[in-house]
């Protein structure tokens, strides 16, 4: 036997330390090649970082929210004699077995990206294993993978399984090749929290009243640590915030016409095909408007001190996800036509709050939208995407009288909120790019005609 110190390795983009967001295992624990043992977090990104060789994990440095710099020790790894030769390049074996020298190779982690916004991909700390209900899990089932094989399945179900304290060596795989997709996973939970009755024990006899719950103190509070996806949205929401004088405004908008055209469109639908939000209007109208206002699509490069305009408009969607807000990007939104908007805006999301988004939809909008849908409220203060200049807000849409040519109407409104880098966009520009933006909206047919 011999002892291997696998390190941190560099993670890329000049990366010099990650967080530690939670421990897939611990002291005492058998991992495999290429088994996940943690996830970090860098400035870009959350990172499953797989062990480099098979073993018993002897030790681990650090706990979850302590930050680990590169090249330092990560965990420790007690491994057959030559194992080490298939080792990562930043592992080192702690002392070479029976005079065998140890070869390393190159580990590869693998990378969830994040937006510049508040988007990594965030992770639960480690739970004990067990189902918790005292029930021992179900035997191992056919076509489950052998022991110290690698499981296929998504980053997703496998996040899914270790918050849940289930081996998924243990689940058997119905998708392609033996891949275990999300109803395997879902079963097996289902299965494993049903007890296993003792040989010869009586049935529980249903008492004639039910227990009455346990009082809870009114003292009682809950400590949660800051670490991961929320750590960062708190870092890059306050430096957004105590950096960029904001200035807000809102304007309202009669979106009677564009409702109706809405409604006319989407009944001319597939059945079963997703409806047209007021999104992809917005973002079509927005992507026209900014033509006229290019100081408003643009990025500030602080190190530089620079103003960057965009001639492309690549809109950050803001997106409420389990995880968090992420912001993806769709890209170069002033080319595209309102279904491929909207088809586009559906992808980048849904990609977002499955975990399936890339690097790249992830990070390098010019101005984003973010809307709370029904739970818009009259208005808001959006806080602005750094390195960009502008957020563009939406409100809740509801139908009120108004005055209307001279009579009163029942017409649908809503208020658009917007926030601006007062640095670098004036208020007369930013109330002036409102407006034509609220002219489009108010006659819809204007967004489909070229300026």
């Amino acid at each position: 036997m011999s002892r291997y110190v696998f390190k941190l390795p560099d993670l890329g983009e000049g990366t010099v330390e990650a967080e530690i967001v939670g421990w897939r295992v611990k002291p005492g624990d058998v991992v495999a090649e290429d088994d996940v043992v943690v996830e970090v977090m860098t400035e870009k990104a959350a990172v499953e970082v797989p062990a480099p060789v098979g073993g018993r994990v002897v030790s681990t440095t650090g706990a979850p929210g302590d930050m680990v710099p590169v090249g330092s020790e990560l965990i420790v790894l007690e491994t057959e004699a030559g194992a080490a030769a298939s080792s990562g390049a930043h592992g080192t074996p702690a002392g070479p077995a029976r005079g065998t020298p140890a070869t390393p190779a190159a580990n590869t982690p693998a990378a969830t990206a994040v937006p510049s916004l508040s988007s990594p991909t965030a992770a639960s700390e480690p739970r004990p294993n067990g189902s918790g209900n005292g029930a021992e899990p179900p035997p191992a089932e056919t076509g489950v993978a052998p022991p110290g094989g690698r499981v296929a399945t998504s980053p997703a179900i496998r996040r899914r399984a270790h918050e849940a304290g289930v081996d998924l060596r243990q689940v058997a795989g119905s998708g392609p090749n033996g891949r275990i997709v999300a109803k395997d996973l879902e079963a097996y939970l289902v299965r494993r929290s049903q007890p296993t009755p003792l040989r010869g024990a009586p049935k529980a006899v249903p008492s004639a009243r039910p227990a009455e719950p346990r009082g809870v103190s009114a003292a009682a509070t809950e400590e949660i640590k800051v670490i991961g996806l929320r750590r960062l949205i708190a870092q890059r929401m306050s430096e957004a915030k105590r950096n960029i004088p904001h200035f807000a405004y809102v304007e309202e908008l009669d979106i009677t016409e564009l409702e109706s055209l809405r409604r006319h469109l989407n009944g001319k639908l597939p059945e079963g095909a997703a409806a047209l939000t007021y999104l992809p209007f917005l973002a079509l109208a927005l992507a026209r408007t900014l033509r006229e206002f290019p100081q408003c699509n643009a990025q500030y490069d602080a190190e530089r001190g620079v103003i960057v305009r965009h001639t492309a408009v690549h809109l950050g969607v803001a997106t409420q996800t389990p995880e968090g807000l992420k912001v993806p990007v769709v890209r170069d939104a002033q080319s595209r036509t309102l279904w491929d908007l909207a088809a586009e805006m559906r992808r980048v999301t849904d990609a977002a709050r499955t975990n399936k988004a890339k690097r790249e939809e992830l990070s390098g909008s010019t101005i984003t939208i973010t809307s709370l849908g029904k739970l818009g409220g009259i208005a808001s203060t959006p806080i602005i995407n750094a390195p960009e200049v502008a957020i563009i807000g939406v409100n809740r849409a509801l139908e009120r009288p108004v005055v209307f040519e001279g009579a009163i109407a029942i017409r649908r409104t809503m208020n658009l909120s917007s926030s601006f880098d007062h640095r670098f966009v004036d208020g007369y520009d930013a109330a002036a790019m409102i407006q034509a933006l609220k002219e489009r909206l108010e006659h819809p047919a204007t967004i489909f005609i070229a300026p």
